[in-house]
């Protein structure tokens, strides 16, 4: 059930280096919101060598929201972590940090007209929100496609395995700062983003994940973003196209086998139904048994998690041993088995 939940301010974060080509379309696309709260833009300019500041400023007075702004000292390598850190600080500071809604997007990136409202929405239901990113058409990728598409079906027998009340109807399994939420006091206990060169979005979720936060996929939440192939930070998502473009195509992409994941999800589910039943002796045992650790092991992670999310992720983390890694195609098929089956269970 959805809790009765508005946020009291709304802040708008966004790092931004050397975009003066893309800026004006994500100005274009946040003036075009439509939200029934307070909104600051809050822009961390991180080592901008050419117009983005001047753009900036010059459609300040025009924005229909509120505009603050930071020149971060120089430094030699970019840091995308380094630079949406200092973005989300100065939208805590301006939204404060009771009741406020912290959003994240790039510079590059156009949210969806209903992008704010309907990331407030999702907030009502979870702590932090990652909702979907759509690759724009300026490169086409047919693998980049099909690899997307396999793990959103994954993600989705994730839920059908493990459900919980938060998730969003329609999920989707992509993380990236291009496209995040979170109430601010979530924020604020996860100590914010990491200070890494690349990952600091994946990071932030798996430490909300072990923190036993909400997380929220939620495909209604959307962002279009740039598919270019000359990115701003290493490791990011053009470096992750160039990857896969020199891979050699799909019959030399491998991925984790959709047997191991499905193993790990019955294990995560079996450790959430526990969790307010550890008087539950036989239980504790058998799941014990399952993930090749002794009950004692099981109680000391259960004494140290907050709730039951908390337990089930640190619990079990992965399968014994690790995934095994298959042909894309093979894995295709395999999860298709699964996900008939356990939707036959489920009806």
């Amino acid at each position: 059930m959805t809790e009765c939940w508005r946020p009291k301010s709304i802040a708008i974060c966004v790092p931004v280096r050397n975009e003066a080509a893309l800026l004006p379309g994500l100005l274009d696309a946040l003036s075009a919101q439509s939200v029934d709260a307070a909104v600051t833009l809050c822009i961390a300019f991180d080592n901008c060598t050419d117009a983005s500041q001047r753009i900036v400023a010059d459609r300040a007075r025009s924005l229909p929201l509120s505009l603050v702004s930071k020149d971060l000292p120089p430094s030699d390598t970019p840091n995308a972590g380094r630079a949406r850190r200092a973005a989300l600080e100065l939208g805590r500071t301006a939204a404060g940090e009771a009741g406020a809604a912290l959003l994240t997007t790039d510079a590059d990136s156009v949210p969806a007209p209903d992008w704010v409202s309907a990331a407030v929405s999702a907030l009502a239901a979870a702590d932090v929100v990652t909702g979907r990113i759509r690759r724009d058409n300026l490169f086409q990728d047919v693998v980049q496609d099909r690899l997307e598409a396999y793990y959103d079906r994954l993600f989705a027998l994730r839920r059908l395995i493990d459900p919980v009340a938060w998730e969003a109807p329609r999920t989707h399994h992509y993380t990236g700062g291009a496209n995040m939420a979170f109430r601010a006091e979530a924020y604020a206990a996860l100590g914010g983003f990491e200070c890494r060169r690349a990952g600091e979005d994946a990071a932030i979720i798996d430490n909300a994940h072990r923190a036993g936060l909400r997380v929220r996929r939620d495909r209604a939440v959307v962002v279009e973003t740039s598919s270019r192939r000359v990115g701003r930070a290493v490791g990011g998502l053009a470096d992750h196209l160039h990857t896969i473009a020199a891979e050699g195509g799909l019959e030399t992409i491998r991925v984790g086998h959709p047997q191991d994941a499905a193993w790990q999800y019955r294990r995560q589910a079996e450790a959430r139904r526990l969790f307010n039943d550890l008087a539950d002796r036989a239980g504790v045992a058998a799941l014990a048994q399952r993930i090749g650790v002794d009950v004692a092991r099981v109680m000391d992670v259960a004494s140290g998690s907050p709730n039951a999310e908390a337990f089930a992720i640190r619990l079990t983390p992965g399968t014994p041993g690790g995934d095994r890694l298959i042909g894309l195609a093979q894995a295709e098929k395999a999860l298709a088995e699964l996900l008939s089956r356990d939707l036959e269970v489920a009806a």
